[in-house]
C-alpha cells in the first residue's frame, strides 16, 4: 500500500452502496475512500468502528428509504474507512509504522485536502466518532457539524485496556476467530439482537458475522490499537463550535461514556439521543430512529428532505449551508429533541 500512486480510482457497478472507490496516497499511509453522489453538494463524511468498514457500519442507515432523501439527496457522501479495512484490502505491511489517533485524525484532513473539501460534515460511531471529534478539535474551522454514534471522549479504563489487549492477542494469534467475533459483537449489538428467542440469528447479526471474517485481522490490530492508546480529550470538548448530535443505545457499553460527553459540551450546541434496546451500531440495529433526529439537526442548517414529485425550476443542487440561516441553537436542545427515542420498524415514536 505504501508503493501506491497518489490516488487509484474505482468504478465499481456492484458496490454495496454505489460510487466510486478511491485509494487516496497520505503522508500517513494509503487510505480508501468510497464517494457517493455529486461531489458538487456539501460534504458528509462516514468513519466506522473497529474492525468495520462503511458497508457493515453505515449500509443500514443509508439503506432506509427515507436517507436518501433526507441524506443522499442534500450531501455527496465520503465513505473513509480506517487503513486496510476496505473491501478487499492486503495486508498493511509490518515496516509501515503504527498510526496514532492524531495521525488517523491528520489523516482525514489530507483525504478533505485531496478532494478540494474545505467544510464538511462528519458521521462516526464509535472509535470512528472519536477520530472525527479529534478532527473536528484540531481542524475546527473544516467540521460544520458533527453525528455521533456512541462516541468515546476518555482515555480507556483499565478494563476496557485490559479487555482490548485480550483481543489483540487474539488477532494476533488466532486471526478473525469465532471467539473475536463474539466480542466484536458483544461491542455493536444489543443482548436482544444477538440473543433471538427462536434461537436463530438476525440477519443483521449474520451478515456483520460474514464481513468480520472478511477483515484482515493484522490491519484491525493496528487501529485498535491506536484507539487502545487514544488520550483524554474531554477538556477540549466544550470548546467546540460545531453543532453536534450524539446517539447511544442504552444497551451501547459506551452509553456512560456518551452522556458524559454530551454532559461535557456546551448544552447550546449539543443534543443526546438515546436509543432503547439497542447497542452501539445504532445506524445498523435501529437506522430508522435517527432520521427524524437527523431532519430537525439538519434543517438548523437550512437542509431538508426531498419532496415527492417536486424538482427545482433550474435543477440546482442544495445550497452551500453557509448561505442558509441557522434555526435557534434552543431548537437542538435536547428538551427540543426529546430524550428518549423507541424504534419501531415502520415509525418512530418520541417520549417527551
Amino acid at each position: 500500500m505504501g508503493d501506491s500512486s497518489d490516488s487509484v480510482s474505482i468504478d465499481i457497478d456492484m458496490m454495496p452502496l454505489g460510487g466510486q472507490e478511491s485509494l487516496v496516497k497520505t503522508s500517513k499511509g494509503s487510505i480508501s475512500v468510497l464517494v457517493c453522489g455529486d461531489q458538487e453538494k456539501p460534504a458528509l463524511i462516514t468513519y466506522p468502528d473497529v474492525a468495520l468498514n462503511y458497508t457493515s457500519c453505515f449500509q443500514g442507515l443509508f439503506f432506509c428509504p427515507d436517507a436518501a432523501s433526507l441524506l443522499l439527496h442534500n450531501f455527496c457522501i465520503y465513505h473513509i474507512d480506517a487503513p486496510g479495512h476496505e473491501l478487499g484490502a492486503a495486508v498493511i505491511s509490518s515496516d509501515l509504522p503504527l498510526l496514532s489517533v492524531d495521525d488517523l485524525a491528520d489523516q482525514v484532513a489530507e483525504v478533505l485536502d485531496f478532494f478540494g473539501l474545505k467544510e464538511v460534515f462528519c458521521l462516526g460511531v464509535t472509535a470512528g466518532a472519536y477520530i472525527l471529534t479529534l478532527f473536528a478539535m484540531k481542524y475546527r474551522e473544516r467540521v460544520l457539524g458533527l453525528i455521533l454514534v456512541s462516541p468515546i471522549c476518555k482515555a480507556p479504563s483499565w478494563t476496557e485496556w485490559l479487555y482490548n489487549k485480550v483481543l489483540l492477542n487474539l488477532l494476533y494469534f488466532y486471526g478473525m476467530c469465532g471467539l473475536l467475533k463474539e466480542c466484536l459483537l458483544h461491542r455493536y449489538f444489543s443482548k436482544e439482537l444477538r440473543c433471538s428467542l427462536h434461537g436463530e440469528e438476525s440477519d443483521v447479526i449474520q451478515t456483520c458475522r460474514r464481513l468480520l471474517g472478511e477483515r484482515q485481522s493484522l490491519n484491525v490490530m493496528r487501529f485498535l490499537q491506536a484507539i487502545n492508546e487514544r488520550h483524554d480529550i474531554s477538556e477540549g470538548l466544550n470548546k467546540l463550535q460545531c453543532k453536534t448530535l450524539i446517539f447511544v443505545g442504552d444497551c451501547s457499553p459506551f452509553h456512560a461514556e456518551s452522556l458524559y460527553m454530551n454532559a461535557v459540551m456546551d448544552k447550546k450546541i449539543c443534543a443526546l439521543v438515546e436509543v432503547q434496546s439497542c447497542g452501539s451500531l445504532v445506524t445498523e440495529e435501529h437506522p430508522y430512529a435517527m432520521l427524524i433526529p437527523i431532519e430537525f439537526f439538519l434543517m438548523g442548517f437550512g437542509f431538508s428532505r426531498q419532496r415527492p414529485l417536486t424538482t427545482s425550476s433550474n435543477g440546482s443542487n442544495p445550497a452551500s449551508p453557509a448561505s442558509h440561516s441557522c434555526i435557534a441553537p434552543e431548537l437542538l436542545s435536547p428538551e427540543s429533541l426529546g430524550i428518549k427515542l423507541k424504534p419501531i420498524k415502520t415509525r418512530v415514536t418520541v417520549e417527551i
